[in-house]
């Protein structure tokens, strides 16, 4: 946690810190300049020759001190700001006594609000508010009385050193809201995908194990049932703790399984074993899902995707089927149609079922059959598409899965396998 917060006062602070550095260079060479050109009517010449070069030396040897948060420690603060009510209690010794009435500058001038604003960066309004007071108060003890120049800047540094202060002091409390909200966006995504493992792969086979257990009975009849229970639990714990209201951002970081020819769980691997990145044909990854009771209808010429995004694809699709297989039955036909479009790729899975009774799939969403909104529309707005679902009762089903090329950019580049989805 330190180091984070260390990390976020860098990103919020430092182009302050570079902004006081070189205005304290400046506001040094602007008050030598001053003294300079009215060398001739200081009584005392040399007072303000032997400050000039204390604060020379000075700024020069502590710009690392004001180059982060870091360095600019309580001493070093304390001991510049010494400095700078040295020389304003130092004018009345080097200059004119009219001149000073007269409303003329003090020694260090301007780089005086330097050291306050350190302070303001440093440590907030209220440690700028007393840097500006000590000034405000040296200020008052050169002049000998509240003239109305005198008052002016005084106001002037004061308000201007807490603003800022209170400024960075905002920045910081936002910056640690927003690495904050960051976090628990990943951790909320990561929920999300492992909900969706779950889903896929635990949920489906205690289910299994329930109907098996049942048919077979005797001891099988109360493994199932206990097989039951845990799936119940289960989905209560996963609906219930760990899968987000659904949102419609767009992402980048959920994964999905692909079978392959033999129904397996595949990953993209070559000769050599190891997993390559770069676009993949999608119509590879789709092809293994046709068969006797599955129509595939592809284009004629290749439709690359990322890899990640291909693999999401065809898990989404690969859960639309399953789905197929659950609800209509092991001899239900479904057709797969894939069209590359010039700003899309659009992959549809249509049924010969009987439909979605209407207000089933919110039906099964409250009962924690997340299988359509997270193993469909989840994958597919996690590499930013869209899944719409389309069903008449009596005419079957349709999947419309589309992804816009334009968000294949930011697909992760890896992705790990999935097993089977969870029905609807």
């Amino acid at each position: 946690m330190p180091k984070r917060e260390r990390a976020m006062r860098m990103s919020v602070e430092q182009p302050l810190w570079r902004a006081l550095a070189g205005y304290r260079v400046l506001t040094m060479l602007y008050a030598i300049g001053l003294f300079a050109t009215a060398y001739d009517r200081f009584p005392r010449p040399w007072v303000a020759v032997a400050f000039f070069c204390v604060l020379f030396v000075w700024t020069l040897a502590t710009l690392p001190k004001v180059a982060n948060a870091a360095s600019c420690t309580r001493r070093f603060l304390a001991a510049d700001l010494t400095l700078a009510l040295t020389g304003i209690l130092l004018t009345p010794v080097a200059d004119a006594p009219e001149r000073i009435a007269g409303g003329g500058p003090t020694l260090p001038s301007i780089w005086t609000a330097g050291s306050v604003l350190a302070f303001a960066i440093k440590g907030g309004w209220r440690w700028a508010a007393l840097a500006s007071t000590a000034v405000a108060v040296a200020n008052l003890v050169e002049r000998g009385s509240p003239a109305r120049d005198t008052v002016h800047a005084v106001i002037l540094v004061w308000v201007a050193s807490i603003a800022i202060g209170y400024v960075v002091e905002v920045a910081r409390a936002s910056e640690r809201t927003l690495a904050r909200a960051l976090e628990i966006e990943a951790a909320t995504r990561e929920r999300e995908r492992l909900a969706r493992d779950i889903h896929d792969g635990v949920l489906q086979v205690l289910a299994m194990v329930q109907r098996r257990g049942a048919v077979i009975g005797g001891e099988a009849a109360e493994l199932g049932r206990l097989a039951g229970e845990q799936e119940v639990a289960l989905r209560t714990l996963v609906s219930g703790g760990l899968v987000p209201t659904p949102r419609g951002a767009e992402g980048t970081g959920g994964k999905a399984a692909v079978r392959d020819a033999g129904g397996r769980a595949g990953d993209r691997r070559g000769e050599d074993g190891e997993e390559h990145d770069g676009p993949v044909d999608l119509r590879s990854l789709l092809a293994p899902y046709a068969g006797p009771r599955v129509s595939f209808a592809e284009p004629g010429a290749p439709v690359p995707l990322p890899y990640a995004v291909a693999r999401e694809v065809a898990g989404a699709v690969g859960a639309a089927l399953d789905n197929v297989r659950t609800h209509v039955g092991e001899d239900a036909r479904a057709w797969i149609l894939l069209e590359d479009e010039p700003e899309a790729v659009t992959v549809t899975v249509r049924d010969d079922g009987p439909g979605i009774p209407q207000g089933r799939l919110a039906q099964a969403e409250s009962e924690g059959r997340l299988g359509v909104s997270l193993s469909i529309k989840g994958r597919m707005r996690d590499i930013g598409g869209t899944a719409e679902l389309i069903s008449v009762p009596g005419q079957g089903t349709e999947v419309e899965l589309t992804v816009p090329k334009s968000a294949m950019t930011n697909a992760p580049k890896k992705t790990s396998t999935r097993g089977k989805a969870e029905s609807r």
